[in-house]
């Protein structure tokens, strides 16, 4: 296809179509004309204020129309959108700001005060500008996004994406069906490369893009979203895909496109879905975001349910090379290395030549490629099977982790001498991050001090899940860390395994056997932690439906983790209970003292 720059595209559907649907948020909808005039009055407010092509602009706002609106005016100023994420700590959206040469911030006015950054910003304001479309500053080979990955020195990457290779990634896509009249869902993070196909698949074939304003969306709140706004194209994290296909989603009854990624999906999982929903079309999808989110696809029939899930053959420019450790093609069949090159490369990682050099590298034969990391192997027909990591990076809900990263966070608190970070339950869907650490000299840190520590620095998706405490780290005869002995390793049992555990309320043993199931071993104390148990977010929404559904209370994820215990979570269902069967209880005089 020829290069494009996202902008043009939408400037061409808001002049064919400028009354079909772009954007609906909650109550609020904009369509294709109102859209390219609201982008094209606000490029124009951020001209006024300095900001001139090329420029790096930091972009912090919840997710939401405006979001859709800030990344096409920065793209109509001929601006880099890089977006930050409200809920991380502030020195790693610092170190994003400042790897990715940012010159201004832009966002909401409340998410940049309570930021705090030490450079410049500006609050966007509150409601769309009236004014005409203006003429885009955005060439196709200019750099749309910088994305930011883990690192393994511990410092993040930012991925510099051009408008040409999300262009040809989105436009008419023949891995998956997006039509004028569909409807996508938006609920990844913005920092998610994800959030890339979710948004602009739909804003570069005349679609709309449905927001789900849900800061933490739990498992009802996706359905509710979904079939509220007749939702027919979503993406999914592998992790969430299956928690979704354990509960047999009724998410699934409305949409006809599903995507994930990210993790190998279930095979098992996949062969429910489609036995449930069988007009689905449910696409495995694969690609790091050097690659511009997929790089590969399939389209999964119960057919290849009886054996691990391809990945697909290459899309939408992508080039696929499966190569020895010197470089060479590999015997058909064989395992090799995967590179991938093609018009969807990104250009680098900003401001880090020397890894841009080491992981992009330009082949004797097949020109520039990137070295993937992840072991495939090839089927005569050209389709790709994928069979883990030839590193140590791990994937953990989706989300793509360099264990030196959050190592080296570790090692700079004061009371570790080391640290080493593996997965535990690596490619399940039960799949954690766990951390073994080695005290210094002195008294020995509680594990939970660590990671209260660790949320100063690191999002969440690299806190560990859990942290034992080991007198030395295990080598290998090479002297490396053994990995494998650490995860041979990995702390299952409770911290008060041994003593005997006081009797639990009828609430509380609801609350314990729900748990239990999600987290896949028996809960019998009221003290039990959820995250100290081997909990993540995404089991915490496995839970929250399960308690909704079963004790008819609704707990937001924010409450949930609030109250991480068995007898704090069901303190906090008694309480909602009693607020919503208040007609059962004798009314309190309107004035009494009586709490």
């Amino acid at each position: 296809m020829t290069p494009t720059a996202l902008p043009d595209l939408v400037a061409r559907h808001a002049a064919r179509t400028p009354n079909a649907l772009a954007v609906v948020d909650g109550d609020t909808t904009l369509t294709y004309g109102r859209l390219d005039r609201a982008a094209g009055a606000l490029a124009a407010y951020l001209r006024e204020h300095g900001v001139a092509p090329g420029d790096r602009v930091a972009l912090l706002t919840t997710r939401s129309a405006r979001t859709v609106v800030a990344q096409l005016a920065l793209w109509e100023a001929g601006a880099v959108c890089v977006p930050l994420d409200p809920a991380q700590p502030r020195p790693r959206t610092e170190a994003m700001i400042e790897d990715a040469g940012v010159t201004l911030t832009v966002g909401d006015a409340k998410l940049l005060e309570s930021a705090g950054l030490t450079g410049p910003v500006l609050a966007l304001p509150e409601v769309p500008l009236n004014g005409g479309p203006s003429t885009s500053a955005a060439d196709p080979d200019s750099p749309a996004f910088i994305m930011f990955t883990s690192g393994s020195t511990g410092r993040p990457k930012g991925v510099t994406l051009p408008h040409r290779a999300i262009a040809e990634l989105v436009t008419a896509p023949e891995y998956v069906t997006v039509t004028a009249r569909d409807r996508v869902l938006f609920h990844s993070p913005m920092t998610f490369d994800a959030s890339t196909f979710e948004v602009w698949a739909a804003l570069a074939n005349g679609a709309a893009v449905v927001v789900c304003t849900v800061p933490q969306p739990s498992l009802e709140d996706l359905a509710r979203h979904v079939e509220r706004h007749g939702v027919t194209v979503a993406f999914f994290t592998t992790a969430l895909f299956h928690q979704l296909a354990a509960r047999r989603s009724r998410v699934f009854a409305q949409l006809r496109s599903v995507v994930v990624g990210g993790e190998a999906m279930a095979a098992g999982h996949a062969r429910d879905v489609l036995t449930a929903f069988p007009w689905l079309e449910l696409v495995n999808g694969y690609g790091p975001t050097e690659t511009t989110t997929f790089a590969t696809a399939h389209t999964v029939t119960e057919g290849d349910c009886d054996a691990p899930l391809p990945i697909g053959r290459p899309i939408a420019g992508a080039t696929v090379h499966v190569l020895d450790a010197d470089g060479d093609p590999v015997p058909e069949g064989g395992r090799g290395e995967l590179w991938v090159g093609g018009t969807r490369l990104a250009d680098g990682y900003a401001g880090r030549p020397e890894l841009t050099a080491e992981r992009f590298v330009d082949h004797p034969t097949a020109g520039r490629l990137y070295r993937t990391g992840d072991i495939v192997s090839a089927r005569r027909d050209g389709v790709l099977d994928f069979h883990g990591r030839g590193d140590d990076q791990v994937k953990i809900r989706g989300f793509r982790i360099e264990p030196g990263e959050v190592e080296h966070a570790l090692r700079q608190l004061p009371d570790v001498d080391d640290a080493a970070v593996t997965a535990d339950g690596a490619g399940t869907p039960q799949a954690r991050l766990v951390a073994f650490v080695v005290a210094a000299p002195g008294p020995v840190p509680a594990a939970s001090v660590l990671r209260e520590r660790l949320t100063d620095v690191l999002p969440a998706h690299l806190v560990p899940d859990a942290i034992t405490l080991v007198e030395r780290l295990p080598l290998t005869p090479s002297g490396k860390v053994d990995r494998r002995a650490l995860a041979d390793r990995a702390e299952t049992a409770s911290e008060h395994a041994d003593a005997p555990a006081p009797a639990l309320s009828p609430l509380e043993q609801a609350v314990a056997e729900i748990w239990s199931r999600s987290l896949g071993s028996e809960v019998t104390r009221g003290e039990a932690d959820f995250l100290a148990l081997g909990g993540h977010s995404l089991l915490a929404l496995a839970v929250t439906d399960d308690l909704r559904e079963e004790l008819g209370v609704e707990l937001a994820l924010a409450d949930f983790f609030a109250a991480p215990t068995v007898a704090a979570q069901a303190a906090l269902i008694e309480r909602a209970l009693l607020a919503a069967h208040s007609d059962l209880h004798p009314r309190t005089p309107e004035h009494s003292d009586v709490h």
